[in-house]
C-alpha cells in the first residue's frame, strides 16, 4: 500500500496543473455541500428558536372540568393545580426543563388619567420568561423568586402597554394601578408581535403570581372584567339609613344565609389557573406529556379508573409543520450541492480515462515485468481516490471559509456541522472509487503485447 501511494503521488506530480484542475470539481462540490449544510443547520436552528419563541415546545396544563347538577362547567373550573405541582414537575420530570405557574386576571391597568385592559394580565414566576424566550429585556429587569415569595407589587409590561398607557415613553420606575393595587414597573419586555392566532403578544403585564393571586384576584378567574366587579353598587347599600336616619344600621349590607351559601367567598387557597412548561426540544414533547400525566395523577391521588382532573395541551401541529419545512429545506440544499459532487466525479473519470490512454505503454511495461491486473487496478484506483481526498480536504477548508464569510457579510445564521465534514470525506473517497473504478478496470484489462506496441 505504501509503494502504491508513493507511485500514485509521483504520477500525479508529473502533471500538477492537470491534477489541480481535476480536483477543482471535487473541491467545489465538497465546499458546496459543507456550506449548504451549515447554512441549512443555521436556518433550522433559527426556525427552532422561532418555534420556541412562539411556544411550539411548550405544554400548557389546565385544571379539569367538573359537572354540577348535570351541567359541565368546562375546563378550568376545578381547583386542582397548585404551586407544589410546579415544584414537583421541576424535580421529577427529566423531559421538562422549565415550569411556571400562571394566575390570570382580567382587569384595567390605570396610569394617571389613562386606562387600558390588556389581553394578558399574568401572575407568574421568573421562569415564564425562559419558557417564552423573553429573557432579553427591552428595558429594566425581571422580578425575582424572592419578590414572588414576598408578594412584591412589581410588574413588567409589554410594548403595547407602553404605547397605550405611557405614550411610548419609558415606564421604568412609574406606578400603575390594578384594582386599586399599586404596582411599580421594573421592566419592559422586548417586542414580539402577534402570535399564530393573531393575538398581540405585546399586550401583556407580568407580575409575581402571589401578588396577582392574593392582592388582585383573590379567587379563580371569572369570565368578565374583574375590575368592573370590584365596586359595589352604592345605591343598594344602607338605603334604610336614608329613610330612617335615627336607626343605627350596619355600614355595609349584611348578606342573608341563602346569599352566603350561594356566593363563594374568596379564600386563600394556593391554586393556580394553569401551569406552563417547556420541553428541551420538539422530540421531547411526547415523553414530557407522559411524565407530567403520571406525576400529576400520582400527586392528585387518582385511581386507575378515575379520569384526569387536568388537561395537557401541546403545539404538535405547529411543531410538525415547522420541522417538516426545515427538513425539506436542508434536503433541498443538500441535493443541489450533491450535483456539484457528481459533476466533479465525472471530471475525475474523464481525466483518468485520458491518463490511461496516455500511459498505455507504461501499463504494458509494468505488466511485462510481472505486474498483475490487480496491481494495475489498485494503482489507478489509488490515484483517483487520492485526487478526491485532496480535493475533499481543500473543499472542507473552502466550505468552512465560505460559511464564515456568509455569516459575516450576509448575517445569515450558520452552524458548524461535524457530520457534514465527515460525510464530505467519505463522499469524496466514494466518488473516487465509483468514478475511478472504470478507468482503472480498463487499464488492468489491457493486453501487455498490444500495450507495448501502442504509440
Amino acid at each position: 500500500m505504501y509503494r502504491t501511494l508513493k507511485m500514485a503521488s509521483l504520477a500525479l506530480r508529473h502533471n500538477i496543473m492537470r491534477a489541480a484542475l481535476t480536483t477543482l470539481g471535487i473541491v467545489i462540490g465538497v465546499a458546496a455541500v459543507i456550506t449548504m449544510m451549515e447554512i441549512g443547520n443555521g436556518a433550522k436552528a433559527a426556525i427552532q428558536r422561532t418555534m420556541a419563541s412562539m411556544g411550539a415546545n411548550t405544554l400548557v396544563i389546565l385544571p379539569g372540568a367538573m359537572t354540577i347538577a348535570g351541567v359541565n362547567t368546562g375546563s378550568g373550573a376545578m381547583m386542582t393545580l397548585t404551586p407544589q405541582d410546579v415544584e414537583a414537575i421541576m424535580k421529577e420530570c427529566p423531559s421538562v426543563v422549565w415550569a411556571a405557574p400562571i394566575v390570570r386576571a382580567r382587569a384595567q391597568v390605570v396610569y394617571g388619567n389613562r386606562n387600558w385592559v390588556p389581553t394578558y394580565v399574568y401572575g407568574t414566576a421568573p421562569l415564564f420568561l425562559d419558557i417564552r424566550d423573553w429573557t432579553e429585556m427591552a428595558e429594566g429587569e425581571a422580578f425575582t423568586d424572592h419578590e414572588v415569595l414576598n408578594s412584591s407589587k412589581v410588574c413588567m409590561v409589554g410594548q403595547t402597554i407602553v404605547r397605550e398607557l405611557f405614550g411610548g415613553r419609558s415606564p421604568l420606575g412609574k406606578h400603575v394601578r390594578i384594582r386599586n393595587v399599586d404596582f411599580k414597573v421594573i421592566g419592559v419586555l422586548r417586542k414580539k408581535g402577534a402570535n399564530l392566532m393573531g393575538l398581540d403578544q405585546d399586550d401583556i403585564l407580568l407580575a409575581p403570581w402571589t401578588t396577582i393571586k392574593y392582592r388582585v384576584v383573590a379567587a379563580s378567574l371569572t369570565g368578565g372584567n374583574q375590575s368592573s366587579t370590584s365596586i359595589a353598587n352604592t345605591a343598594e347599600v344602607n338605603t334604610l339609613n336614608m329613610v330612617y336616619p335615627e336607626l343605627q344600621q350596619n355600614l355595609y349590607a349584611v348578606p342573608s344565609i341563602t346569599e352566603q351559601t350561594d356566593t363563594a367567598q374568596p379564600i386563600r387557597f394556593p391554586n393556580v389557573d394553569q401551569i406552563l412548561t417547556a420541553a428541551p426540544s420538539a422530540d421531547q414533547v411526547h415523553p414530557a406529556i407522559e411524565q407530567l400525566s403520571a406525576l400529576l395523577r400520582q400527586r392528585h391521588r387518582l385511581r386507575d379508573s378515575d379520569p384526569d382532573d387536568f388537561i395537557i395541551r401541546d403545539m404538535t401541529e405547529i411543531t410538525k409543520t415547522m420541522s417538516a419545512t426545515a427538513e425539506m429545506m436542508t434536503k433541498l440544499l443538500l441535493c443541489v450541492a450533491m450535483i456539484s459532487l457528481v459533476v466533479g466525479g465525472i471530471g475525475i473519470m474523464n481525466i483518468m480515462l485520458v491518463s490511461v490512454t496516455e500511459r498505455t505503454r507504461e501499463i504494458g511495461l509494468r505488466m511485462a515485468v510481472g505486474a498483475e491486473p490487480g496491481d494495475i487496478l489498485r494503482q489507478f484506483l489509488t490515484e483517483a481516490v487520492l485526487l478526491c481526498l485532496l480535493g475533499g480536504t481543500m473543499g472542507i477548508l473552502l466550505g468552512r471559509g465560505s460559511s464564515y464569510v456568509v455569516s459575516l457579510v450576509l448575517h445569515w445564521p450558520t452552524a458548524v456541522s461535524v457530520g457534514a465534514i465527515l460525510a464530505a470525506v467519505l463522499v469524496s473517497a466514494s466518488v473516487g472509487i465509483a468514478f475511478g473504478f472504470y478507468p482503472a478496470y480498463k487499464a488492468s484489462r489491457l493486453d501487455p503485447i498490444e500495450a507495448l506496441r501502442y504509440e
